[in-house]
């Protein structure tokens, strides 16, 4: 390999990295805002989701996903705050790893709040048309109601959807 090559792989490889970041950081505003809409573009449509032990915290599919998470809307807001991102990048440039932690804030409607840590494992592979989706996740909490609070990203939530 030419020291160009191997230049050009770098740059190809932090960008790959970028962009699987980016996907991660997505989810959380996405949800924040409830635009569940959004989220079918970050997922697969096959995707397999375990958020804990429970059967109603597995979902299978973007659109079995998407009806899970509006769950969500119990809580008056939330703010997940994503850090320690570490990707790793299969050789094939087709697939990778993300590892990730998680803080979130859940306000509700009664205006107590509850905090949660947790750490996601995604799985992610590149579509056809190059873009970065999750085609599985499970989240481990590592904690909850710690002693010290979060600031609050604050994004308009989008109005409740009929039925939810």
């Amino acid at each position: 390999m030419t020291e160009r090559e191997s230049a050009d792989t770098v740059v190809r490889e932090l960008s790959d990295k970028q962009a699987i970041a980016e996907v991660l950081y997505s989810y959380c505003a996405f949800l924040d805002k409830m635009d569940l809409d959004a989220l079918a573009a970050l997922f697969t449509e096959d995707c397999i989701v375990d958020y804990g032990p429970e059967p109603r915290l597995h979902s299978s599919g973007a659109a079995g996903l998407r009806q899970d998470l509006a769950r969500m809307w119990r809580w008056a807001r939330t703010s997940h705050h994503l850090s320690n991102v570490l990707v790793t990048l299969d050789p094939d440039g087709f697939g990778a790893r993300a590892l990730s932690y998680v803080v979130a804030w859940h306000e509700r409607p009664d205006g107590s709040t509850a905090t949660m840590m947790g750490q996601y494992e995604d799985r992610l592979v590149r579509g056809a048309d190059g873009r970065w989706q999750i085609s599985s996740r499970r989240q481990l909490l590592t904690g909850n109601d710690a002693g010290f609070d979060v600031n609050i990203n604050r994004f308009e939530r989008l109005p409740r959807p009929p039925g939810a």
